[in-house]
């Protein structure tokens, strides 16, 4: 606030113009301060603090940053990565460094490293107003920030110094982030920085309308003193006595004057304002309004605040503004924080494909246009890994008509050697003329093409499908859940298919991949389903011409080449050495 006179000896009080923060360097201090008296940071807390509008549209910018927290499209394929990264990345962390960047226009994380120095261990946040950056060194680069719990008194509040990532020697560093101001070297400037103004008239119109409630609406007087002019000096003086009781928002509402006489009383005459409450209005609105544009806010009716601009509903215009906002506003804050962190997923040799879950209806995400499974989940932030394409499993299997066919076995698959087996002996049931010997050793070596039936395994009178099997829960994966539920009989060759198609069971084969044996690892790593071998004897018709008379009894006599009991030994993935997981890389 500065002031000036005129020949008159009246003084004017004036607002000061705001400008935008500079960093100031001196030879004295090895940091570098922002703003003037190195408090400007504090300066925009307060602008939070003290503005109705500014506070609450940062509270749901973050909120809307953050969504549901982080996540990944890969998470499935990579779930040692994933677990580490949730890990490091806490959702309190995640919080706390999403208010800092909106806010504050940066955010700084604390980096702890093990014994060996290989590896991040624990991810703290710091707030970002306690940092200030080093000088920075011939290559323009910033190699540490100083720590300080009051920059106000540094004499008391010694700064400490930290070394910024990748510039200590892997005991306690800074990652420091921030979005590029032109301008600016050491910091960024807030997003809002035009409407830091209107966010300081917000709260002066706050503390003049309160102020004026608990003064009783005294108008806005002039205080004269009828005594001479003294000496500028006095002037001064006075004016700022004058000031300081009856402005702000603790302003007084008697004067108390003594006077020789009283021709040289102090007058106070008033100086009333028309249309008071229409002013004020308007002032509101303009602060409002220009606050909401500064955030990038494309419609109030997104913080509850009520439009109406050309939409022909409320609804219509929330939804347009909601998508319009994601897309300017919120995705730009989630990148600039994720390139952050992903400096420390990469150090610690982790890569995954990052997004926030977003906190938008879902009615009004539209998710058809996107193919992709993954691309669907980063373009639209709802997590779409319990939702299968129908082609990926309807596609195969088969619904047989079994009225000609009879079950006579049904067993746990328990290897392949068990299944070579069982297959030359349905290979010698259902061509006799050849012996057991030949025909197991013919299966084994070479199989048996038989391009004029569905399979390989079906013959005239026998034939075997598979069936997926075992119990599922609330926590089974997607695809364990939509094979039980299709509850279809599987070919072998439909098996096989299904294992070379990586959009069948994405992300659970080894390490990661996209395609594996489903045959030997059915959902994947602890996957507590398996496959059940189910064999079938055609029912024979003695009228037919050249029909062989098999009974059911018959075959069922047939123990030795096709046991009838149900084995309860299995091997399911989570029985599995390593649980079916294989082992990382080293």
């Amino acid at each position: 606030m500065n002031k000036r006179k005129d020949n008159s000896g009246i003084h004017f009080v004036q607002l000061e113009a705001y400008s935008a923060p500079k960093t100031s360097e001196n030879n004295r201090d090895a940091w570098v301060g922002f703003g003037e008296d190195n408090n400007y940071f504090q300066f925009l807390i307060d602008r939070y603090n003290g503005s109705t509008t500014n506070n609450a549209v940062i509270n749901n910018i973050s909120k809307l940053i953050y969504g549901r927290g982080l996540d990944a499209t890969d998470s499935s394929k990579k779930p040692n990565e994933y677990a580490q990264m949730m890990m490091l990345f806490r959702k309190d962390i995640v919080k706390k460094g999403v208010a800092d960047l909106k806010m504050l226009g940066q955010y700084a994380y604390q980096l702890i490293y093990n014994k060996s120095k290989d590896a991040i261990i624990r991810v703290e946040h710091i707030p970002v107003q306690l940092l200030r950056a080093e000088k920075c060194n011939k290559k323009g680069e910033i190699e540490a920030y100083y720590y300080s719990d009051n920059w106000e008194d540094t004499k008391k509040f010694e700064p400490k110094r930290i070394p910024a990532f990748g510039f200590g020697d892997k005991t306690l560093e800074i990652l420091y982030v921030g979005n590029y101001t032109v301008g600016q070297k050491y910091y960024s400037n807030v997003d809002y920085i035009g409407a830091i103004p209107y966010a300081k008239l917000e709260e002066e119109i706050a503390d003049y309308l309160i102020n004026d409630v608990q003064n009783g609406f005294s108008p806005t007087s002039v205080v004269n003193f009828n005594n001479g002019i003294p000496d500028e000096e006095k002037r001064e003086l006075i004016s700022r006595q004058v000031s300081a009781t009856l402005t702000g928002s603790k302003g007084k509402k008697v004067v108390v004057s003594f006077n020789n006489d009283e021709t040289k009383k102090t007058t106070v005459d008033s100086i009333p304002l028309n249309d008071a409450p229409k002013h004020y209005e308007y002032l509101s609105q303009e602060a409002q309004g220009k606050i909401l544009l500064g955030h990038g806010v494309v419609s109030g009716l997104q913080f509850g605040i009520p439009s109406s601009n050309g939409f022909s509903s409320n609804a219509d215009e929330l939804k347009n503004a909601i998508t319009l906002f994601d897309n300017m506003v919120i995705r730009y804050f989630q990148d600039t924080f994720i390139d952050g962190i992903e400096k420390v997923l990469a150090y610690n040799k982790i890569s995954l494909n990052l997004y926030f879950k977003t906190l938008q209806p879902l009615e009004f995400v539209d998710l058809n246009p996107i193919a992709d499974k993954e691309t669907a989940e980063e373009e639209t932030g709802v997590k779409l890994s319990a939702h299968l394409d129908e082609m990926e499993l309807e596609e195969f299997g088969e619904d047989i008509n079994l009225d000609e066919w009879e079950l006579i076995d049904s067993r746990v698959v328990e290897d392949m050697e068990e299944e070579a087996r069982l297959d030359a002996e349905l290979e010698a049931l259902n061509n006799p003329k050849k012996s057991l010997l030949s025909k197991v050793y013919e299966f084994v070596t070479t199989g048996v093409a038989r391009p004029n039936l569905p399979s390989e395994q079906d013959g005239k009178l026998f034939m075997s499908r598979y069936r997926y099997s075992g119990e599922t829960t609330d926590k089974s994966r997607a695809f364990c859940k939509k094979m039980t539920a299709l509850n279809k009989l599987y070919r072998k060759e439909d098996i096989e298919q299904m294992s070379q198609k990586a959009n069948t069971n994405p992300g659970w084969g080894p390490r990661g991949a996209d395609t594996y044996d489903i045959f030997l690892y059915k959902g994947g790593g602890a996957c507590h389903h398996f496959w059940t071998r189910e064999t079938y004897k055609r029912f024979t018709d003695p009228r037919r011409k050249g029909s062989e008379e098999i009974s059911p009894a018959q075959a069922r006599k047939a123990g030795e080449i096709l046991p009838t009991n149900n084995k309860l030994v299995y091997t399911k993935p989570i029985n599995m050495p390593n649980q079916g997981f294989l082992p990382k890389q080293s």
